[in-house]
């Protein structure tokens, strides 16, 4: 697997003469609002791929799309559907990415379709990491079929990359290049806040460099507080620090959202920015700051840029106002919370205080050590015998 870098370099130098293909694995709420989304862009210099199990579903899905961005006037981008795609079946995914040899994979796959685990496991055990097994499960297929066909694509997860892509990594196994969603989603809440509470009107230029993990993104988000954990952020417009306090823009995070389907709207959202962050760095020499989880295989979540400025193309975390160490304390403080004592050697570690929660709340003792070559075996236990009984 060549390094993010080196496939930066490689895409600048192939766009030069053809098209970007962007590739969708999993064409649910997610997939479907990011196909609209792209579509939306107007790129003429884009084309797209909806991959999945049933053909005449991608086709109508694809349909809506095409015809509903015509009306706006934005339909210049060409869809492909690759269908007949078993995510269980690593030949059949290598042969889809085989056959439309994409630039930028996104996987927004899910093991369990229709069902967020959060509204499982937030109120019995405030904790997601209890799901890792799952997100992981087709994530590790993708990224096997992917290394088998040798591509080169920028591979986008969008399911628990907080603990996926180190999972990934630490077995020695081909891994995303980013994570979306999660830590991102935060950032434009505090921007929200910070501008509704500073009057700021331009509050989108509002710079925020921030590090964590997956539990805070939920906790803030539902409840607007950080479960007695520092934060390690920092906030400035026009270049200086804001004049408000971070416990009280945290407060104003707790905002009401869907618990359905249109809370997908964020994650695809998430997906498009770091798509559109791409493009424009290699296309345009530009460079951008991201955050995202699981980046480079680390735990958690981090500012990352992608430096398009000169012809040597590179990407990094930023360690321009945290150091990498202090980062990497606090994101591991943080999904220590969520369940996850720790990811190595390919072995995901629960936490003790996660599994006397499971015990209590759902009868069920957890394995401790999930090693890499056990996630299908205990995906399915987790199926069985929590989501199933208590979905």
């Amino acid at each position: 697997m060549k390094t993010i870098n080196e496939k930066l370099n490689i895409l600048r130098h192939e766009l030069k003469n053809r098209k970007a293909r962007i590739m969708i694995i999993g064409l649910g709420s997610v997939g479907n609002y990011l196909m609209d989304y792209l579509m939306s862009s107007k790129d003429e210099n884009i084309e797209i791929a909806v991959v999945g199990r049933n053909k005449e579903k991608l086709e109508s899905d694809a349909n809506i799309v095409r015809v509903a961005s015509l009306i706006r006037g934005q339909n210049r981008s060409r869809i492909t559907v690759i269908s007949d795609v078993d995510l269980n079946d690593v030949a059949s995914i290598e042969k889809a990415i085989a056959e439309f040899s994409p630039d930028i994979i996104v996987n927004s796959s899910r093991a369990y379709a229709g069902l967020k685990y959060g509204s499982i496991s937030w109120k019995n055990v405030r904790a997601y990491g209890i799901w890792s097994p799952l997100s992981i499960r087709f994530t590790k297929n993708i990224m096997e079929a992917y290394e088998n066909v040798n591509s080169d694509a920028i591979v986008i997860n969008t399911s628990y990359s907080d603990a996926v892509i180190p999972w990934l990594k630490s077995a020695g196994k081909a891994y995303p290049d980013f994570g979306s969603g999660n830590i991102n989603h935060l950032i434009y809440r505090f921007k929200l806040a910070a501008g509704q509470l500073l009057d700021i009107e331009d509050y989108w230029n509002i710079d925020i460099t921030f590090a964590v993990a997956h539990f805070h993104d939920v906790v803030i988000s539902k409840e607007g507080h950080t479960e007695g954990t520092e934060m390690l952020i920092d906030i400035r417009y026009n270049g200086e620090p804001v004049s408000v306090g971070i416990d009280e823009i945290i407060a104003h995070c707790g905002i009401p959202m869907p618990v359905d389907a249109k809370r997908n709207m964020m994650n695809a959202s998430s997906n498009y920015e770091i798509i559109k962050a791409i493009l424009d760095a290699v296309r345009d020499h530009k460079k951008i700051k991201l955050h995202c989880p699981g980046v480079f295989g680390e735990i958690g979540g981090y500012p990352v840029i992608i430096d398009g400025e000169n012809e040597d193309m590179k990407a990094y975390i930023d360690e321009s106002v945290f150091t990498l160490e202090q980062m990497r304390r606090k994101n591991r403080e943080s999904i220590y919370l969520d369940g996850i004592e720790n990811v190595s050697d390919g072995v995901l570690t629960y936490t003790d205080e996660l599994l006397e929660k499971v015990r209590k709340a759902f009868g069920v003792e957890l394995v401790k050590n999930v090693p890499f070559a056990n996630i299908d075996e205990t995906a399915d236990f987790i199926v069985k015998e929590i989501i199933e009984k208590n979905k």
